[in-house]
């Protein structure tokens, strides 16, 4: 789902899971610092509303720092040399220019992620967070993508998977923590009605530990958000690990849904200046290049806005 830039191969993605939670100490060769995952800014690229708004904490620091579970490609990723790249360190950087101070990406485990933010550690969460009525009830959204749920099931597609009602009564694996898993587990009256057992739901740490599984036929598919799907599909092994099921009812992907900058509602000054700092890199085309260079466009938001999620799970066919 990537693009412009040279893709990593999930060796490598692997290789970059076990990074420790500092970026700059890396086991598997080149480092990612600091420096390297949140550009330097300066004041004459800032936009006069946005850096207004920020709250006064966040100009004094010269930092916002983003909670992120590195990887998860084509949003977070690293290339051959180790470097962190993908749409959210590129949006990240867009953002903090026009508020005049760095985004850092910080590596966060997806099921800690709110935690980080509610202790302290971290400010924001940019890492393909899908905007829910549920974590509304935390979290204010300033939402920046717009796609649905993909099947990614191993090259050939072996089982004849052609819906999602295909995987009643078969090991489907998610990531743990995000909204698939509940999507799937209330299949299981519609799997009744048609006579089959339930779907089997492992929840798996990372995105890349579901592929693994999938690749090794411990499952029988991976259901995740488009991007990455698309992205595993043309990259992993040359595009020749993966296939995505094309669902003719679903041509968008199941239930739509949008992605999000997850922060803290008694955060609200840094929401509103997040959110005016989004509207100038709609208005001035750096969001549209940003898409572009991840072959994203496709899942874009038309005008920036907050909160704009619906209820995940419902109307899935």
């Amino acid at each position: 789902m990537n693009a412009s830039t040279k893709k990593p191969s999930l060796r490598h993605l692997l290789c970059a899971a076990a990074l420790p939670l500092v970026l700059g100490l890396s086991a598997c060769g080149g480092a990612a610092t600091p420096a390297e995952t949140a550009k330097s800014v300066s004041a004459a690229d800032a936009d006069p509303a946005a850096a207004a708004a920020l709250p006064a904490r966040f100009k004094q620091a010269g930092v916002v720092k983003v909670a992120s579970d590195i990887p998860y490609p084509p949003l977070e990723m690293f290339d051959e040399n180790q470097n962190l790249t993908g749409l959210d360190v590129d949006l990240a950087a867009a953002l903090g220019a026009k508020l005049g101070v760095k985004l850092e990406l910080q590596k966060q485990a997806f099921d800690s992620i709110i935690p980080s933010l509610q202790s302290g550690k971290n400010d924001i969460i940019m890492s393909g967070m899908n905007d829910t009525p549920e974590r509304q009830k935390t979290l204010d959204f300033v939402d920046y993508l717009h796609a649905g749920f993909s099947i990614l099931v191993r090259e050939g597609n072996p089982e004849n998977i052609t819906t999602a009602l295909d995987l009643c009564g078969k090991t489907v694996a998610v990531q743990k923590a995000t909204v698939q898993g509940d999507i799937l587990r209330s299949y299981e009256q519609k799997c009744k009605d048609k006579g089959s057992d339930p779907i089997n739901v492992t929840e798996l740490p990372l995105e890349t530990d579901v592929q693994t599984a999938v690749r090794a036929g411990k499952a029988s598919a991976d259901v995740v958000d488009s991007a990455p799907a698309a992205y595993a599909a043309k990259t992993a092994g040359d595009g020749k690990v993966f296939d995505i099921v094309r669902d003719p009812a679903n041509p968008a992907g199941y239930n739509p849904v949008y992605t999000g900058i997850g922060v803290l509602k008694k955060d609200a000054g840094l929401s509103k200046a997040l959110l005016l700092a989004m509207e100038a890199i709609v208005k001035d085309g750096t969001y549209e290049d940003i898409l572009k260079k991840y072959e994203l466009s496709d899942y874009s938001v038309k005008t920036a806005g907050m909160n704009l999620g619906s209820d995940a799970g419902k109307d899935v066919k």
